[in-house]
């Protein structure tokens, strides 16, 4: 055990797990049930606190989105298998995951994450190295997945799946994470701990992910600000008539 953190198991033939590394993570931890079911709203806000200093209201939002994957009417838990359910939160373009037309959607797929870690180049990853990551995926996804669907809803999801890694083990001020430690998370499904990691001090707050997030969100366009914006007209220029391109 490291500074409050519980032992870490690989996870047993029977035990649940799902799509997402963090709910993965901290159930071979035991921080959540290591079997993966029956997490309750008190179970996840314990937990958040305990293993990344996440406040209640924040542990209750996550509690909030995951329970809807659970079918039954009105449910107040919901297991790590139900987070497998396609398109309720479990969404194609993961960016250690194939598309479940693919085959599987749940497990860490080591071809698929090497794609990813191409966008992330130096040793801390940026907003702008992760955004590049999403894009990349989403761009592979839609070429070659003929059941491709990325919503509105799944984008707002996303952003705050991306900015994760950098609330659980990076710098909010700077807005980075270290790369080794993201790497090592995704892989093993393990918190850093033998790497220097430890839980944060200060609390996790809601504000804390809405700015990461925001920022790979504007990360995400691949248009460049125009030194002369000023100057738009509403002409076309360059472009004949007959759709040649000026010499």
């Amino acid at each position: 055990e490291t500074a409050g953190i519980p032992e870490w198991h690989p996870p047993r033939p029977d035990d649940f797990r799902g799509p997402c590394p963090m709910m993965n993570t901290l159930a071979n931890h035991g921080i959540l049930p290591r079997d993966g079911t029956n997490i309750t709203k008190e179970v996840v806000i314990k937990g958040m606190k305990q293993a990344l200093n996440f406040d209640a209201a924040l542990a209750t939002i996550m509690f909030d989105q995951a329970v809807i994957a659970n079918p039954e009417p009105n449910a107040t838990y919901f297991t790590l298998d139900h987070l497998n359910r396609h398109n309720v939160l479990e969404h194609d373009a993961s960016l250690s995951r194939t598309d479940a037309f693919f085959g599987s959607n749940r497990v860490f797929n080591e071809t698929i994450f090497n794609q990813t870690r191409r966008y992330w180049p130096e040793p801390l990853i940026t907003t702008a190295h992760m955004a590049n990551a999403k894009i990349a995926r989403q761009i592979d996804s839609k070429a070659f997945n003929p059941t491709y669907r990325f919503t509105d809803t799944v984008e707002h999801f996303s952003l705050g799946e991306m900015a994760a890694p950098f609330i659980a083990f990076g710098d909010f001020e700077q807005a980075t994470v270290n790369r080794t430690l993201v790497e090592y998370y995704f892989r093993n499904e393990r918190l850093p701990t033998e790497l220097g990691w430890r839980v944060r001090s200060e609390v996790v707050q809601v504000g804390a992910i809405l700015r990461i997030s925001g920022l790979i969100g504007n990360a995400t366009s691949l248009l460049t600000m125009d030194e002369s914006a000023g100057n738009t007209t509403d002409k076309i220029e360059g472009v004949h008539a007959d759709g040649r391109s000026e010499q």
